[in-house]
């Protein structure tokens, strides 16, 4: 049973209410998929480029909130937007590190890094927070049910597509009419003209990086809502899926990653619903519709062919 709606029994043909319930959930799901798949769809818009750490960085934002709240006493609220901040901040590091002295270096080189700086991530969170699984800290005003009809709801289902939706408009705003989005965009069409044109690139970059690791950090506090723990290897999955979720959108695009990340969410969550027998195989669907979307349409639902950046 997902646990952002519970329903009082499962009945076949299913009934309106449950139908309801399953597309708030896909609904919820798919708005954490696209805001992980936005970050990944940022950086490649930019680089070409698919940092492999995208996931951690959701792992360290939600560890980031669990240690605030229980070592430190923080509210959850403020908590939230150190934690927001600090992956930020974190993501700005990893690129200035890892990602910009190999920006003139062969393609494989760039990806062998991202595989390395999130394994190192990985292993780092097991050697300081160790591979125990910890509770998350649920204000209460987020899982106290709202009795909709037949529907019974937890305020969590409404606060994460809300959330996504605030998000995503703050950074289209900031893509599309601001001066650093107008570099975003003159960048990743062409680096070395936009350089030429007096760009800082390394700063438009590095900030590309902290909003994509802004955002990840967000849907990691709310996925460890979702599902009420945290350990070191709960960015895996998420992160996958919501790679593949750009790729199915079109990855460099931030409109595809939204499309992408909630129609994957109503892939997997429908799925189940009118096949449980298929729920074994729920991760599988995801990787099932990137193998198809490569075949037939690699450029995804809004991408475009890009040059290669060397």
């Amino acid at each position: 049973m997902w646990p952002f709606v519970r329903c009082e029994a499962l009945r076949w043909p299913m009934s309106l209410d449950m139908f309801l319930q399953h597309c708030f959930n896909a609904l919820t799901l798919g708005s954490l998929y696209a805001l992980i798949a936005i970050g990944y769809t940022m950086v490649y818009g930019i680089l070409r480029l698919i940092n492999f750490a995208h996931g951690d960085i959701l792992m360290l934002g939600a560890y980031f909130v669990f240690f605030g709240t229980f070592a430190f006493g923080w509210p959850w609220g403020v908590a939230a937007v150190v934690a927001v901040m600090g992956a930020s901040a974190l993501g700005i590091l990893v690129e200035r590190i890892a990602y910009r002295p190999l920006r003139d270096a062969p393609r494989i080189s760039a990806l062998i890094s991202a595989i390395a700086v999130s394994f190192f991530i990985e292993s780092l969170a097991v050697v300081i927070f160790t591979g125990q699984p910890r509770p998350v800290l649920q204000p209460e005003w987020l899982v106290s049910e709202w009795q909709l009809g037949g529907i019974r709801i937890l305020p969590l289902t409404a606060f994460v597509p809300a959330m996504t939706i605030v998000l995503v408009g703050i950074l289209l705003y900031v893509v599309y009419r601001t001066k650093p989005g107008l570099a975003m965009r003159a960048i990743s069409k062409d680096i070395e003209t936009t350089r030429l044109l007096g760009v800082r690139v390394d700063n438009i970059i590095a900030l590309t990086f902290g909003i994509g690791s802004a955002l990840a950090a967000a849907s990691g506090i709310m996925w460890a809502l979702r599902y009420p723990q945290v350990h070191p290897y709960m960015g895996i999955m998420p992160g996958l899926k919501a790679f593949i979720a750009a790729v199915f959108g079109g990855i460099g695009s931030i409109q595809g990653a939204v499309i992408g990340g909630v129609a994957l969410g109503f892939v997997e969550i429908m799925t189940v619903a009118f096949m449980p027998e298929l729920s074994g195989y729920r991760d599988a669907f995801a990787f099932v519709l990137l193998v198809l979307v490569l075949l037939f349409k690699p450029t995804g639902l809004l991408g475009e062919r890009m040059e290669e950046k060397i």
